[in-house]
């Protein structure tokens, strides 16, 4: 079992072997959960930083171009045709 020490500051060092075992680099952030054994770490998974073109079509649309307009129209028609059914 590794052990640390918590700083005045509230930091704790995660030992180096546990970080290097994980791949846990720098920077990275975690969710923190208070448990009744303690406190659980869960590294908060990132996702790949992507570009524009990367993306852009994956909706599979391949209609016309719609305005926002014409998206805020149809958005509306369907809260109130969903509320309609209520």
């Amino acid at each position: 079992m590794q052990k640390t020490r918590l700083s005045n500051k509230g930091q704790i060092v995660i030992p180096m072997p546990i970080r290097v075992a994980r791949g846990w680099k720098s920077g990275l952030e975690f969710r923190v959960k208070e448990t009744d054994e303690g406190i659980l770490l869960k590294p908060i998974k990132t996702f790949k930083r992507t570009k524009i073109g990367e993306v852009v079509g994956c909706t599979g649309y391949n209609g016309p171009r719609k305005s926002l307009e014409e998206m805020d129209a149809a958005i509306a028609k369907g809260v109130k045709d969903g509320n309609d059914r209520g």
